[in-house]
């Protein structure tokens, strides 16, 4: 593995054969889905630059990758132009969890916009296919249910959440746009409730809160009634969709909906999770967050028909995966190095 801080946009001939193996840009790619699709991709055999400002992401989540020669890590922030030299771009970076973007959200808002911008102007100048991990947040507080993509969304924006739907919304626009002004080769997903291994144990979602409560023997904190509603995708699964949209004819642009259906009240989870946890933690009710969506879950007709694909992974199943790796995140005082994860 090669570690570099990056100083200034690499000279491009953009003259590379484009064959198999290729040379995939990853931005995120420390972070918790980005390093999972690392993993995936150097298993396919593929050489990844993981780019990543280490805002929310982790060198723990690619530890293993340090002697593997067709991985390189480049600390640099995405909002920042980078003229990189490779055969196609999965563009992951952006805090994802309330918390951490409500911390910084002007940064928010820059990493969403400029940080699409960046990369559509290296997938327009090399004619490779750029993927654009948008997600289920551009539908808001949805008042249709389950969420199609052809639903606008009902999304407040001038509320505390707006710094990511709405940057996510104006990514959307802008790969949208660079499409249909320049041809740039464009995929778009629209990510739904994802769980999994290499989660932050303290990155304020619902399911690492609840599992590290609950190990804790803590009580299990649900802000408002708990029938609001999550479809929780384990995170195998939804890295498969990733490749397989990436791997799709140009002409299937999404975006397209990926996530698992399954629909659970809140409060039926928090239960699950004491129950697999063995724990005695009791379930307490705080004052609801603003703007929080009532109801979650995705339509996945589109990426059953385009894709062939929907999310194998069962809820328990998944889970104890999880449980497990935060089991021992708490028992090692940090994140698991990666390569330990089951």
């Amino acid at each position: 593995m090669t570690v570099r801080q990056f100083e200034s946009p690499r000279v491009t001939s953009y003259s590379r054969t484009h064959t198999n193996p290729k040379r995939i840009l990853v931005t995120g790619g420390a972070g918790f889905l980005g390093s999972h699709l690392c993993d995936r991709l150097i298993g396919e055999g593929h050489e990844v630059l993981c780019l990543d400002n280490l805002q929310t992401g982790h060198r723990s989540n690619f530890a293993h990758l340090v002697n593997n020669p067709r991985f390189e890590f480049i600390e640099h922030d995405v909002t920042v132009p980078h003229g990189m030299d490779v055969d196609a771009i999965y563009n992951l970076a952006c805090p994802a969890s309330p918390p951490d973007y409500q911390a910084e959200p002007i940064q928010t808002t820059k990493t969403c916009v400029l940080g699409a911008l960046n990369v559509l102007e290296v997938a327009k100048a090399r004619g490779i296919k750029v993927f654009q991990a948008s997600t289920s947040e551009v539908y808001g507080d949805p008042t249709a249910h389950p969420q199609l993509e052809g639903y606008w969304g009902n999304v407040n924006p001038v509320g505390p959440r707006a710094c990511y739907d709405e940057g996510k919304r104006c990514a959307e626009s802008l790969f949208f746009d660079y499409h249909r002004q320049y041809g740039t080769r464009i995929k778009v997903a629209r990510i739904f409730n994802t769980y999994g291994p290499r989660m932050r144990p303290d990155d304020g979602r619902v399911v690492s809160n609840f599992i590290v409560q609950a190990l804790k023997g803590e009580d299990l904190t649900i802000y408002g009634d708990g029938l609001q509603t999550r479809s929780f995708c384990y995170v195998d699964d939804l890295i498969e969709g990733f490749v397989r949209l990436m791997a799709s004819p140009d002409t299937v642009t999404g975006p397209i909906n990926l996530g698992n259906p399954g629909e659970f009240t809140i409060s039926d989870f928090a239960y699950m999770v004491v129950e697999m946890t063995g724990s005695r933690s009791r379930i307490v009710h705080l004052p609801a967050s603003i703007d929080d969506p009532h109801r979650r879950q995705p339509n996945i007709e589109r990426a059953r028909e385009t894709l062939d694909w929907e999310p194998k992974v069962p809820l328990a199943e998944g889970l104890a995966k999880t449980i497990d790796y935060f089991d021992r995140c708490l028992s090692e005082g940090g994140p698991v190095a990666a390569g330990s994860a089951a």
